[in-house]
């Protein structure tokens, strides 16, 4: 293909993407068809009465519905394009009064939608506004001189009751109530806030105080215990040591000889521990114990009466420094 016939090709395909919006737009100006997007209503109305409604989504061809009256009705009529999505509105502290007297407020969650395009447009100027309103009433006539208690417990149930109360009234006006929730219900008044605030720290130190207090209780009655169960236990041990030294010394008192090792082991031991000066006289000296008693009675003084004097040889002797 040559220049010129790529040329003319390019210029017809752009004359066609450029025509064929045109003549659509024409065609639509006319009122040949129109398209109605997604979760949305047009309304035709023509010397002010609605001429059709179109609410399923797509191509409509205008010609079809109203005959004659489509070029006319967008030229000289209205059209009315209304929105069906899903909206929603919180609304924030809205008072309302416990039973006992308690200043309260409660924050509303709802969700609403058109469910009669023509309701929504001419039955209400402001719908929205009714509809908030018409919450606004019903959640300050419903919640009203309800208890403390509920009222900070029940949420769920306080919401039903509100959509119980709106739906019926806001569907007059072409919009329909959908989920209710009751976000938020809190106290207004500033000073009881601060008083309940201080009831709870009390409360709070109150609780602790008496978990400590139990927590030291508990302490003593497991140390009372062990004290009670360890003296029991050292005065079986007590009382079972002179059993036990008793039935020892009373099998060896059964030997004479091992008891004369034993006694003569305990003497000269008391002797050691007694920290006296300590002469050892060899066996067979008669002389020289008698010499060293002598020695050591002016510092020490005579013997007193009825103690033995140790045989030569078998005692070691002790002398005073």
């Amino acid at each position: 293909m040559s220049e010129n016939g790529w040329l003319l090709t390019g210029i017809a395909f752009g004359g066609f993407f450029l025509a064929v919006p045109i003549f659509l737009g024409f065609l639509r100006f006319l009122g040949f068809y129109a398209v109605v997007q997604e979760r949305t209503c047009q309304v035709y109305v023509l010397f002010g009465k609605v001429v059709t409604v179109i609410e399923e989504p797509g191509l409509h061809f205008l010609w079809l519905k109203m005959g004659l009256k489509a070029p006319v009705v967008r030229w000289i009529g209205k059209l009315y394009v209304v929105d069906m999505r899903l909206d929603q509105t919180y609304m924030r502290s809205q008072p309302v009064n416990s039973e006992e007297g308690a200043p309260m407020g409660i924050g509303i969650w709802y969700e609403m939608y058109i469910s009669d395009p023509l309701a929504f447009l001419f039955k209400n100027t402001d719908p929205r506004g009714s509809l908030r309103a018409n919450v606004s009433n019903a959640t300050v006539r419903c919640l009203s001189n309800m208890k403390l208690g509920e009222m900070l417990q029940t949420r769920h149930l306080m919401s039903e009751t509100v959509r119980n109360e709106v739906s019926p009234k806001s569907h007059e006006w072409g919009y329909r109530l959908g989920s209710v929730y009751i976000r938020k219900v809190h106290f207004r008044d500033a000073g009881m806030i601060a008083q309940i605030e201080e009831k709870v720290v009390n409360r709070l130190r109150q609780v602790t105080s008496a978990i400590r207090q139990e927590g030291q209780n508990q302490v003593s009655l497991i140390s009372s215990a062990a004290e009670r169960e360890a003296a029991v236990d050292f005065a079986k041990a007590a009382a079972l040591r002179p059993e036990i030294v008793g039935a020892a010394l009373r099998r060896i008192g059964q030997d004479a000889e091992v008891s004369e090792a034993l006694f003569e082991v305990l003497e000269n031991q008391a002797l050691v521990a007694s920290g006296a000066r300590l002469t050892l006289v060899p066996p067979g000296q008669a002389v020289l114990p008698a010499l060293l008693a002598a020695r050591a009675a002016p510092a020490s003084g005579p013997a007193p009466a009825g103690r033995p004097v140790p045989a030569p040889g078998r005692f070691p002797v002790p002398t005073q420094p």
